[in-house]
């Protein structure tokens, strides 16, 4: 999944001009020096922060892909929807869509690459910022 989704995003966000997402935001690997976990115990963290990592990076750029191409919502409720939906447009309001749809594209590539809300912003997209 992890090779796939990197070159899926290599390949085809330049050609959209969707930003990039950055795999290293997402895969972080802090425990191994924590001195008080054994060698089974830090393996353990690394699969962990890997797996989750990946999972985590997987969903981000499956969010901005949802956010470029079809950024609408369900009909029924979903569970834990990534922090892109809230600004997606009602189902079946194919005026909003028509009508809004390129401004939710430039707020995508403006989001992202915009010097005072590039990647240090507070956006629920940004994994730094969270806890």
């Amino acid at each position: 999944m992890d090779l796939f989704v990197t070159v899926y995003q290599a390949v085809c966000f330049p050609v959209y001009r969707i930003p990039k997402v950055k795999r290293s935001d997402y895969l972080v690997f802090d425990r191994e020096d924590l001195p008080y976990l054994n060698a089974i115990e830090k393996f353990n963290c690394f699969y962990c922060s890997y797996g989750n990592g990946v999972a985590a990076y997987t969903r981000e750029v499956a969010a901005r892909t949802e956010q470029y191409w079809c950024p609408i919502k369900h009909a029924r409720r979903i569970r834990d929807a990534h922090g892109r939906y809230p600004r997606f447009f009602d189902h079946g309001d194919a005026e909003a869509f028509r009508q809004g749809l390129s401004r939710l594209r430039r707020q995508l590539a403006e989001r992202e690459r915009g010097p005072e809300t590039g990647a240090g912003d507070d956006s629920p997209e940004n994994p730094r910022q969270r806890g």
